[in-house]
């Protein structure tokens, strides 16, 4: 079977729109999944998740040692300070 471009350009109109419909159908649902949460899920999710992030900032921090540049990094900040 072969097509012409027109029935070619009407199947890529077609899967665009059905690509759009299928992208506004997931977003409708993760709306109502969202919606359902009463308010006290809400805060409690929300006291869980700063709690996460809290005790993720209290890691200890590694201290990184200095990385000479390379010849080619040389090269090239010679190269900028010339023009």
């Amino acid at each position: 079977m072969r097509l012409n471009a027109s029935a070619l350009w009407k199947l890529v109109g077609l899967a665009g729109v059905v690509g759009v419909a299928a992208t506004g159908a997931l977003a409708v649902r993760a709306d109502r999944k969202r919606r359902a949460y009463t308010p006290d899920e809400v805060r409690s999710r929300l006291h869980a998740r700063f709690a996460q992030a809290t005790t993720a900032a209290d890691a200890p921090r590694v201290d990184l040692t200095p990385v000479k540049p390379t010849l080619v990094q040389r090269f090239s900040r010679l190269l900028r300070r010339r023009h």
